[in-house]
């Protein structure tokens, strides 16, 4: 079994989601008490969040690449970054070390091309929403990615940094997320991608009428299969 290295920290409930479902995944492949082999390092949400904000993503890049190459040192056979907005660095992370990063938009990519879908709303921070970096990495799985009006996308947004990077889920953002879902599919959209690691806490597939993709989720089930490969 290889040794799982987790960026995390962007947000910790988050982190502590992938934590979770990993050890549950690797319980459920090899049975009895088996657990994962685990290294962690978890930055300052409150730091990155700032150096984002004043778009230093150099100083993000350098501070994430510092931290896989920690972990590689650390024994990690694998880096898994646990946050899909900071995979806007990923090339970076990607050329500091040596063993595999698990690309959390490849991930989510494969599994909507196994269902044979072309075509997905996705819900995110408005950063993932807006930038490039995560749409036109699943758009070159020949997918086509919606996103919702602008001020969705505002509301979706505040709801990730002001409820649920703190553990906070309520009935009324609840319902929020289910009326943007609808105006996604209304416009097209053939599944959801739930493209923020902590939206799995707010929504998930049995809310959904479509097929939901939830990266949380599908990160974690790549990584334990490489981890047990």
């Amino acid at each position: 079994m290889r040794t799982i290295g987790l960026i995390g920290g962007m947000s910790w409930v988050s982190t502590a989601e992938y934590y979770r479902l990993i050890n549950e995944g690797v319980a459920d492949q090899l049975g009895g008490l088996h657990s994962a082999k685990i290294v962690l390092e978890s930055v300052d949400f409150a730091e990155i969040e700032e150096l984002k904000l004043a778009n230093r993503w150099d100083l993000v890049a350098g501070r994430l690449a510092a931290a896989a190459q920690r972990l590689e040192a650390s024994g990690a056979g694998l880096i898994v970054l646990c946050t899909n907005t900071m995979h806007h660095v990923a090339p970076s992370i990607e050329a500091a070390v040596t063993v595999p990063f698990v690309h959390i938009a490849d991930t989510t990519a494969s599994a909507i091309t196994a269902t044979g879908l072309t075509r997905v709303g996705l819900l995110g921070t408005a950063f993932t929403m807006e930038q490039d970096f995560y749409v036109d990495r699943v758009a070159s799985h020949g997918i086509e990615v919606l996103v919702p009006s602008a001020d969705d996308r505002a509301r979706i947004s505040a709801i990730i940094y002001d409820e649920l990077c703190h553990d906070v889920v309520t009935a009324d953002s609840k319902a929020f997320y289910l009326a943007a879902t609808e105006r996604l599919v209304e416009a097209g959209a053939q599944g959801l991608v739930l493209g923020c690691t902590e939206i799995e806490l707010l929504i998930g597939a049995d809310d959904l009428e479509v097929p939901a993709f939830d990266t949380t989720s599908l990160h974690v089930t790549a990584a334990v299969d490489l981890a047990l490969a």
